[in-house]
This record gives C-alpha cells, structure tokens and sequence, in this order.
C-alpha cells in the first residue's frame, strides 16, 4: 500500500518536473499513482488537456497492488541490466526509486542513491530488492545470476563480455 499521499505525489512531481527528470521516467510512476483529481491538478493550465475516464480507473496502479507492480518491475529491471540495455536499465533505475519513494522507504531510495550506476545499474537495483526484503536472484548456479553476482559487485558479467559492461 503506498504510504504516501495524493498531495504529497503531487508535490514530489511538481519538484521534479523543473528539469531534473529530464526524460520523464520518474514522473511517469508518480502519474499511475495520482488520483482523476491529482492529474487534473497536474494539467490545469496546459487548456488543452482533458483527463477523462471515471473514478475507478485513477489510479492506474492501485496503493494496495504498488508493491506487486513493483516487484514485477524490478523483473523487468534485471532483464534490461542483464541484456545491456543503457536506457531502459537507467529508466529501470529511475522508475523504481520513485516505486521505493511511494511506498514510503526513503531509506531504498538513499541506498539507491548511494550505490554506483556500474554495470547498468545493477547494484542500484540491488539496493533496492535487498532494501525491501526481497530475495536477489543471484543466488544459483545459471548464467543470468551469475551475470547479477558478478554485475552487483561493479564487476563486468563475464570476464570476456563483449557487449558492453566490460569497458
């Protein structure tokens, strides 16, 4: 359940959105948050924007199933650090602090600040699985958790990777 409220997700992406988001990633979370009546706010003097739809549809991600979009995320998340996908894992990356900020753990979200970008965000997205209390899936023995071990550590996935984490 988000432990945040609507006027608070409305302030955070008002003081977001001064540039510091440049690709809108963050705001996009906070957006499936709001409320029919936060994204009226949100787009109030653009005039030509109607929020349309009824009560049941806003918000697009429910408080009570944050934490499961989130979860199924952070999946998401790993493949596109694990297949060396440079914008999608920084978006992962971006997304999921906002994720880790609506469900009120400002503590992940500093983890996920203090830990380095290395290896397409990896150890970021580290910070936050181990910061929620979720397993990391690189426990085992298969190539993509071996690629996380060794990415989680600021390490390249293999030691002869071609494709990107090595250079």
């Amino acid at each position: 359940m988000s432990a945040r409220t609507q006027e608070q997700i409305l302030a955070r992406f008002r003081a977001i959105n001064d540039g510091t988001d440049f690709f809108g990633f963050r705001r996009e979370v906070l957006l499936e948050s709001m409320t029919r009546d936060s994204l009226r706010a949100v787009v109030a003097g653009l005039g030509h924007v109607e929020v349309g739809g009824d009560d049941t549809t806003y918000p697009a991600v429910a408080p009570e199933q944050l934490e499961q979009t989130a979860r199924e995320y952070l999946t998401f998340a790993i493949g596109k650090a694990v297949d060396h996908r440079g914008i999608s894992a920084c978006r992962s990356v971006d997304k999921l602090r906002e994720y880790a900020w609506l469900l009120g753990r400002d503590d992940v979200v500093q983890a996920m600040e203090d830990a380095e970008y290395e290896q397409y965000g990896v150890p970021k997205l580290k910070a936050f699985a181990t910061g929620l209390g979720w397993p990391w899936p690189a426990e085992g023995d298969g190539s993509q958790e071996k690629a996380l071990a060794r990415m989680s550590e600021g390490l390249p996935c293999a030691e002869d990777c071609y494709d990107g984490c090595g250079r």
